[in-house]
């Protein structure tokens, strides 16, 4: 790390002016199999601490079909790629940036914070064709612009999406307002790229996160580590050996000096991911959450991202975020975090609106008892909403 604006370093650190100064100006190759670490990524921290995980150097190759498949048989003529995923992450380094310098293509390097403005902007200016959007960022730029194409000449092909689960409203709006079906995917920085769609190769289907990209094996399973059949909800689980018999390339190797955490990560040959989905007889996922974001009130069993999504459809709503509140009668009831979308201000009729609009979609038990406003939703450096940090707010107040 560099000490700030070339001064003494602290706490460890090392200064990087010092150390390009004592390096040499010629670099000689390193022989390395494909099995050999490459990089130490850390985990988004999403429910816990974050991990490090050891990813080797066959991890690129292993991407590369999911991120062919995902962005629409990437490369075309005339491919630029472009996101505001940063490169220090699994999601900037390994499913934008490598892949794309792997293809010989260039790929839009940005500084500073996303802002739905400067995407709409670098998107025209650029004549981006392929891009890696988070939910929460095409959820800004969909509150910013509802007909971008109206302000906006775009060159998109195809826009992959990950990190949480994108929802009807948001495939609709990419759909028609821009003109492209929006690929979701699934994966983790342990096991990437595994799970998704390409709606070029096959049709994509609404509210689904795809099915497994060619090569991997990918499975429901219950607490017990048994594979379960379509339409029963389990965790997402990927095998060791893709379907070939031959070991997956997308496999992180462990994390970093925590056998315990790598060990508890498997069930025999199933690497356990900590999300929940069903199959449906034609192999398309349907997600159902993080296991640590499911939670009873009332007797129910709630996933957030159903709620999420709905509150998102109406025009107060920015973005959302649903956890369960302690209560001494029904063991907790839904609460909703819920950021207000420019021009919108807070109010009583507006809680009520918002609890009429999810009753109206939804099943009556899953419609917030409780809202609260709030100024921005606590997010990872990754882009996903930390639900463990307001549950923890909640607990404590009691």
């Amino acid at each position: 790390m560099s000490a700030p604006f070339g001064g003494p370093a602290a706490n460890g650190e090392l200064d990087w002016d010092s150390l390009l100064a004592r390096g040499s100006d010629r670099f000689a190759p390193v022989r390395t199999l494909a099995t050999d670490p490459a990089v130490l990524i850390y985990t988004s921290g999403t429910t816990g601490p974050p991990k490090g995980a050891l990813i080797p150097h066959r991890a690129l190759i292993g991407n590369l079909s999911g991120f062919v498949a995902s962005q629409n048989w990437f490369p075309r003529p005339r491919a630029v790629f472009w996101s505001p995923a940063d490169w220090a992450w699994t999601g900037g380094l390994m499913d934008a940036l490598l892949p794309t310098l792997y293809f010989g293509y260039p790929i839009v390097a940005q500084r500073g914070r996303f802002s739905p403005e400067r995407a709409f902007e670098l998107l025209e200016r650029h004549r981006v064709t392929n891009t890696f959007l988070f939910p929460t960022a095409l959820k800004m730029m969909m509150k910013h612009a509802p007909e971008p194409r109206a302000r906006h000449r775009l060159a998109l092909r195809a826009i992959m999406s990950a990190g949480e689960a994108v929802g009807e409203t948001l495939f609709d709006w990419c759909r028609d307002a821009l003109g492209v079906t929006v690929n979701e995917m699934f994966g983790q920085t342990e096991v990437n790229y595994v799970v998704g769609n390409s709606a070029q190769r096959w049709p994509a289907r609404p509210g689904s996160i795809g099915r497994a990209y060619p090569g991997h094996r990918v499975a429901i399973l219950d607490d017990d580590g048994r594979e379960l059949p379509p339409g029963q909800l389990g965790e997402v689980a990927v095998n060791r050996l893709d379907r070939h018999g031959h070991p997956d390339p997308v496999f992180f190797l462990g994390y970093w000096r925590n056998e315990a955490a790598t060990r508890a990560k498997f069930s025999g040959d199933w690497c356990r991911t900590g999300d929940l989905a069903t199959a449906d007889p034609d192999g398309y996922l349907w997600y159902g959450g993080r296991a640590d974001d499911m939670f009873k009130a009332a007797g129910y069993r709630i996933g957030p991202s159903e709620i999420e999504n709905c509150l998102v459809r109406h025009p107060a709503v920015a973005n959302a975020a649903v956890v369960p509140r302690p209560d001494a009668e029904r063991g907790n009831v839904v609460k909703a975090f819920v950021v207000l979308a420019p021009g919108h201000a807070a109010s009583p009729a507006l809680v009520e609106q918002l609890q009429q609009h999810v009753r109206g979609k939804l099943a009556p038990y899953e419609y917030p008892k409780e809202i609260e406003f709030i100024a921005e939703l606590p997010m990872t450096t990754t882009g996903k909403v930390q639900r463990r940090v307001l549950r923890e707010r909640e607990q404590a107040r009691g």
